[in-house]
């Protein structure tokens, strides 16, 4: 049993920079606009914001907080919560830049799956659910080691900034 300082057959990677999202860096309070993070975005460059593309009603963005590298979000430049506040127009769009992502992606980064997704509701675990957004995520082959299943931590061999150049460019 090992604690603080005193040596054990332990490893640690510290990471605290995933403190900040733990405590709810840029999620906005529940019913709070001012704060939201996806309405934010647009208002930046696309490099400060990490914006890969905008479209007429949403844009592409890398997560800020990546299960990957590539880890991409889709986002209504509306703040609406759910699919059906969507328009269909919208939801349309969406679903096309989802399937464009998708092919960015294989050609920038080759990976051997995706993982698309929604969470609709705190509940469900959409950590900002006041706003729709749509996971693009990467998959390889042996990505989901130790770390984040017993390390709780997620080691990523990209800058987001390299990421977001080589996804705009291929865009």
């Amino acid at each position: 049993m090992g604690g603080v300082g005193i040596p054990d057959r332990w490893q640690r990677l510290w990471a605290p920079h995933r403190m900040a999202y733990l405590k709810g860096e840029n999620r906005p309070l529940s019913g709070n606009e001012v704060t939201c993070p996806f309405c934010e975005i647009p208002r930046k460059s696309d490099e400060e914001g990490l914006v890969v593309a905008r479209a007429e009603y949403n844009y592409v963005v890398l997560n800020l907080y990546p299960y990957n590298p590539g880890h991409l979000l889709i986002c209504s430049f509306r703040h609406v919560a759910d699919l059906p506040d969507l328009e269909k127009k919208e939801r349309d769009e969406m679903t096309e830049l989802a399937a464009h992502a998708m092919t960015v992606l294989t050609k920038v980064s080759k990976p051997q799956g995706f993982n698309l997704g929604m969470n609709q509701g705190a509940i469900s675990g959409a950590g900002v659910a006041g706003h729709i957004h749509q996971h693009v995520i990467p998959r390889w082959s042996g990505d989901a080691n130790f770390m984040p299943l017993i390390g709780q931590t997620k080691v990523l061999p990209r800058l987001l900034e390299d990421v977001r150049s080589e996804l705009a460019a291929a865009w």
